[in-house]
């Protein structure tokens, strides 16, 4: 359900978007630092848009390969606990099992 949320409101965005762009057509003059260009503010409103887009899915993915690394990470420790827990638990049953069988002395 979620994944379709996202789906629909990301149609209505780029449906908007392209709406805006299409009204804007007159040619704007742009300036990159060093040198300046004539474009139509379509153009200038779709590149815009769609590096905004690639910057946050970049981002995005660039967490999501980090909480999965991190995952991997915390499941190996709790397998490496959980081998030793077990290894623990054995050794105390074994010690208990001693302790038990044990004679007791006396106190005569």
């Amino acid at each position: 359900m979620k994944g379709q949320g996202v789906l629909i409101s990301a149609l209505v965005f780029a449906l908007i978007i392209a709406i805006f762009a299409v009204i804007n057509v007159e040619p704007v003059e742009v300036n990159f630092l060093f040198t300046k260009a004539t474009l139509p503010l379509i153009l200038v409103i779709l590149a815009s848009t769609l590096l905004g887009g690639l910057t946050v899915g970049l981002l995005g993915l660039i967490r999501q390969i980090r909480l999965q690394r991190k995952v991997k990470m915390l499941e190996k420790q709790v397998s490496e606990l959980t081998a030793e827990t077990e290894l623990f638990g054995i050794h105390a049953a074994v010690r208990t099992e001693s302790k038990e069988s044990a004679p007791v002395p006396s106190t005569e």
